[in-house]
Order: structure tokens, then C-alpha cells, then sequence
């Protein structure tokens, strides 16, 4: 009976470990960042490209902050669980400068999904001289929003 036992308890441990190995991270989605900027992907295509909007809740201009359009890609998910991304942000209706972040997308033990990601956001500058400000750098941490409306959730508080 102790072999048995014992290998009972061995299976369950492995079949344990290969389900939580193969959870995938999923892109597409409604996400927030610690700042509670909203971000919409759009369905990932099978070349890995995607598309969505992004919401910003912090600016450097006193413009309506409106939703911007991004567009990204990703690497294989079926080559890898947790894949590293890239994605663009055109800050077009409401301010003179664009965004690039990288990251990667990690799935805990439990099935939750968090984006880690680095950006840098490239402002316009009238002159070379002032190039020396028209670069910033940081990081953020995204977390998937279940359960709500995204066309809702990604609405500005701009008159139209």
C-alpha cells in the first residue's frame, strides 16, 4: 500500500506541474496599470500582431486626454507560455509624442496574468538643443480586468 500511495501522490505532483507550466498568457484584453491607464488589446493574430487603444491617465499636457491607438506584436505563444511583446502608442489627438514599451507577459500559479513592461515616450522639441528633454523612461505594471465592459471602461472624460 505504500507504493501505491506513494505513487499516487508523485502523479498528482507532475500532472500539478505540467498544468501550471503550460498556462499561457493571453494579450488580448482590457489591462490596468498602477497609474490606472487602460489598455484594450485587440485579438492577436497568428503572426502575432495586434492592435487596441490606450487610455492614459497621466499627461504632461493640459489637452483632454483622449483614448490613443497602438499597435504591437508579440512572440510565438505556442513556442512560449509567457511571451515578450512591443507595442507603439500614438498620442496623436492630444499631445505631440509616441510611446514604445517591451515587455513580457507572466502568468502566476494561480492563472493570474500581469505585463511587465519598460517604455519610452518621445515628446517633440522645437530645436537639437532641447533634445535633452524630449526623452523619458519608466516602467509599468499591468493586471487583466475581468468582467467589465470594455468599450465602457475606455471612454474619456472629453466633451465631444
Amino acid at each position: 500500500m505504500g507504493k501505491i500511495g506513494f505513487s499516487l501522490i508523485l502523479t498528482l505532483a507532475l500532472v500539478t506541474l505540467s498544468t501550471s507550466s503550460e498556462r499561457k498568457c493571453d494579450l488580448s484584453g482590457l489591462w490596468r496599470n498602477e497609474l490606472d491607464s487602460l489598455m484594450e488589446i485587440d485579438k492577436v493574430n497568428d503572426a502575432g500582431e495586434f492592435s487596441g487603444k490606450y487610455l492614459t491617465a497621466v499627461t504632461a499636457t493640459s489637452n483632454c486626454i483622449r483614448s490613443s491607438p497602438l499597435k504591437g506584436a508579440q512572440h510565438d505563444t505556442t513556442q512560449r507560455s509567457q511571451p515578450t511583446f512591443g507595442f507603439t502608442v500614438n498620442w496623436e489627438k492630444f499631445s505631440n509624442s509616441m510611446s514604445v514599451f517591451v515587455g513580457q507577459c507572466f502568468v502566476d500559479d494561480q492563472g493570474e496574468e500581469t505585463l511587465q513592461t519598460m517604455w519610452l515616450l518621445r515628446q517633440e522639441v522645437g530645436s537639437p538643443g532641447a533634445d535633452w528633454k524630449a526623452t523619458r523612461v519608466g516602467t509599468n505594471v499591468f493586471t487583466r480586468i475581468k468582467g467589465q465592459n470594455m468599450g465602457k471602461s475606455m471612454r474619456s472624460d472629453c466633451a465631444w
